[in-house]
């Protein structure tokens, strides 16, 4: 008998879930065909075989290498790199500054409540297109040319063209084995920061020694590689353009007035009774954020922070408006060539559907082990 109830039970369950499944995949169907028929009768034929041609165009900036006689794919692969790099850039830096500013909007202080309040309130309330287009003029427009570049430090170079910082590279011909020592080092450094290896201050302090002499023995340096001017713009070191700077600024700015929010009403979250029973136990409050009331804020922080970080990969796509080449902007000139609108933009979305994805698994991994940690 109870067989028969636990059969009819999964039935139950199970035949709803197989019929939505099947009209999903019906629908699926009957859309590709329409649009199948829809594409035949306009003699338009899809394929990627153009991913495989020859781009043409420039790129003014990217972290892979690319030159305009790469292929299609490989300048939609150097987009995605730059869109990456934005989104990562925006994500930690808005969390950083988001941090404070939950803090300050917590605190007893009304100078610093209102500033805070103020600041949220503003970034929040500001397309961030009009926020964008502000830094990129504000960048562009008020700094100097190249030759009257400003220095606000010895090494640091900002002018309209971008900010210039001097770089230091290891010379040396044993670099590859001293990189090696230094992972190895590194991986001693994490055991003993996790507990797995005792007297953690010793075993740092003897990795630091040995490194130390295998620098000296190996014969290694550092050479600082400066920005100089070179006729009508600076070279060297690590620069900064404008247009990163500028889509990177005003999102950061931007989305940090969303994670303070978050940020905030996580901590509030948490019951009062535990600050009373941290005060209780001698703890300062500065160990009562860190060890009691972060890691129980964080099973309520995670499921918001995830659509924030979602947020600022959609985001990202605004870059064009500055000029910056992300996925979006590469794509579009992409279309403009090969006329392939229909496969670019089935890549672009499958694209950011796979990076949304990625972050959507990132953060529930998070939220499991945040459960772990609260108390």
């Amino acid at each position: 008998m109870r067989r028969q109830l636990a059969s009819r039970d999964l039935l139950r369950w199970w035949l709803p879930q197989a019929l939505f499944a099947l009209a999903v995949a019906v629908v699926g169907a009957i859309t590709m065909f329409v649009a199948a028929q829809n594409l035949s009768v306009r003699g338009i034929v899809l394929d990627f075989d153009f991913l495989s041609s020859t781009a043409r165009f420039p790129l003014s900036e990217s972290v892979l290498a690319y030159s305009p006689s790469s292929t299609f794919a490989r300048a939609l692969v150097a987009g995605l790199g730059n869109t990456v790099l934005l989104a990562l850039v925006v994500s930690v830096f808005s969390t950083l500054l988001g941090i404070p500013l939950a803090l300050a909007r917590r605190s007893s202080h009304p100078l610093a409540i209102g500033t805070a309040g103020t600041f949220i309130d503003a970034v929040r309330n500001t397309p961030l297109v009009v926020q964008l287009l502000f830094w990129y003029g504000v960048l562009t427009v008020t700094l100097p040319p190249p030759g009257n570049a400003l220095q606000p430090i010895p090494g640091i170079f900002l002018n309209d063209r971008g900010l210039y910082i001097t770089s230091f590279g290891i010379t040396g011909t044993a670099l590859p084995l001293f990189l090696v020592a230094m992972g190895g080092l590194l991986v001693v450094a994490v055991l003993a920061w996790r507990g797995r290896l005792h007297q953690a201050s010793v075993v740092t302090l003897a990795g630091v020694i040995a490194a130390s002499v295998l620098w000296l023995s190996l014969g290694l340096g550092i050479a600082p590689d400066v920005p100089h001017l070179d006729r009508y713009n600076f070279v060297g070191g690590v620069s900064l353009t404008p247009e990163f700077a500028a889509v990177a600024l005003g999102s950061i700015l931007y989305a940090s007035g969303f994670a303070a929010e978050i940020i905030r009403a996580g901590i509030a979250a948490v019951p009062a009774g535990q600050w009373d029973a941290c005060r209780a136990m001698g703890l300062s409050e500065r160990q009562c954020l860190r060890l009691v009331i972060v890691p129980q804020a964080l099973r309520v922080m995670v499921p918001p922070m995830t659509n924030q970080f979602a947020a600022i990969l959609k985001n990202s796509t605004l870059a064009l408006v500055v000029g910056y080449p992300d996925l979006n902007s590469i794509a579009n000139t992409t279309m403009n060539h090969t006329g392939h609108a229909l496969e670019c933009v089935a890549l672009v979305a499958l694209i950011y559907f796979t990076l949304a994805a990625m972050i959507s698994l990132g953060m529930a991994l998070l939220e499991r082990r945040s459960g772990r940690w609260a108390l």
